[in-house]
């Protein structure tokens, strides 16, 4: 199959599809690489590195969306994108579509098979192509929250770990998934005062556990919700329904009442946000405040680092990108029914009930969309 490499277009994305080493694989298999010209200068690897892997560096994304069988990128296509794929071809990358109306329908337009990381699944119900960025997310939401906590960023001037004589930051951690349990050991090691909540009992047994009485754990009722975030200087949200859109947890009226100059990072914002006052930022502009609190609503957070970042994704997308190289969309999904999971769009239609419904449009089963027999 011919796999094409695109440069990020998004404001201050650096990551790139796949790095030099992962497009060797490809190649070892006996693929096809076209890699844009520069897309990989934001992690360190230039042209050269690409050729030395057997790749075929093409000028433009025209002449790339042109020649490819399969776009392999790291965020969702961008409008100028959209209007580049074409009916058979296939694209795999993250989309959050239950949030992005418009990229859907500028999907379902160009008739392509779109897969989207984020609803591929595995064994244990888990979302292993989601998870290494959910990792970074985590780990991220505390550093750029310390800093917005910072008076120049017009936070409240709190250190989270504090020092001696002055009791340290308190950070609230909505979810106990991947992002919220990264959060987590991010704020307990710099000695913050942490309190995660979870709807998932088992879960909360596990974070207990896990951190050994360092981190309060609470189930989230309303009242203990609004408690913890009423007393927090960094609120971390981290919910996730796959594919659907972000459940709002916190309203206006509850973030009216924190502390002025309390910082909140809305990790969900790429799947609509899970505070009322959230809408998606830029690392242009990460921040801003509305009703006295910092509001961090930045949709690709991984591309700020984006070499571990690019590394880590590529090593979980790997092995479902040789998949659909080597056997074709139809068949790597008939073999792998987490790969299938996957399917967001085929040929105009949306094949993920959790988008669909998001989205309120028509369904279309991925494994009716395929041709594939009930299983």
């Amino acid at each position: 199959m011919r796999v094409g490499i695109p440069k990020e277009i998004k404001v201050h994305e650096y990551r790139v599809g796949l790095p030099p080493e992962a497009v060797g694989e490809l190649v070892h298999h006996g693929h096809e690489v076209l890699v844009q010209a520069s897309a990989g200068v934001g992690i360190g690897a230039d042209d050269s590195a690409y050729e030395a892997v057997g790749a075929r560096i093409v000028p433009d994304p025209a002449a790339l969306f042109e020649q490819a069988e399969m776009v392999v990128k790291v965020k969702e296509p961008q409008a100028a994108e959209c209007r580049m794929l074409r009916p058979g071809q296939l694209l795999f990358t993250y989309l959050h579509l239950a949030a992005d109306p418009q990229q859907a329908e500028g999907l379902r337009q160009s008739g392509c098979s779109a897969v989207a990381y984020e609803t591929v699944t595995d064994a244990r119900g888990q979302l292993p192509l989601l998870a290494p960025m959910s990792e970074v997310a985590g780990r991220m939401a505390i550093q750029v929250g310390a800093v917005a906590l910072q008076k120049a960023g017009g936070g409240r001037g709190v250190l989270l770990g504090g020092v001696p004589g002055v009791a340290p930051g308190h950070v609230v951690v909505i979810g106990g998934g991947n992002v919220g349990t990264h959060a987590a050991r991010m704020a307990v090691g710099l000695g913050a005062r942490v309190t995660v909540l979870d709807r998932s009992l088992a879960r909360l047994r596990e974070l207990d556990e896990l951190f050994q009485g360092r981190v309060q754990t609470q189930y989230p009722t309303v009242r203990a919700l609004e408690a913890a975030v009423l007393d927090a200087d960094l609120v971390v949200g981290a919910v996730l329904v796959p594919g659907a859109a972000a459940p709002k947890l916190l309203r206006r009226a509850t973030l009216q009442r924190m502390r002025a100059g309390s910082v909140v990072v809305d990790v969900s914002i790429d799947q609509g946000g899970c505070f009322e006052t959230s809408h998606p930022t830029t690392h242009d502009q990460p921040t801003y405040i509305e009703a006295g609190i910092v509001h961090y609503c930045v949709a690709n957070m991984p591309g700020a680092v984006a070499r571990s970042s690019a590394y880590a994704l590529s090593h979980a997308t790997l092995p479902f990108v040789l998949q659909l190289a080597d056997r074709g969309l139809r068949q790597a999904c008939a073999d792998d029914e987490h790969l299938l999971h996957g399917l967001n769009v085929h040929r105009g239609q949306i094949t993920h009930a959790a988008v669909a419904q998001a989205l309120g449009l028509p369904l279309l089963p991925a494994r009716q969309a395929l041709g594939l027999q009930s299983g």
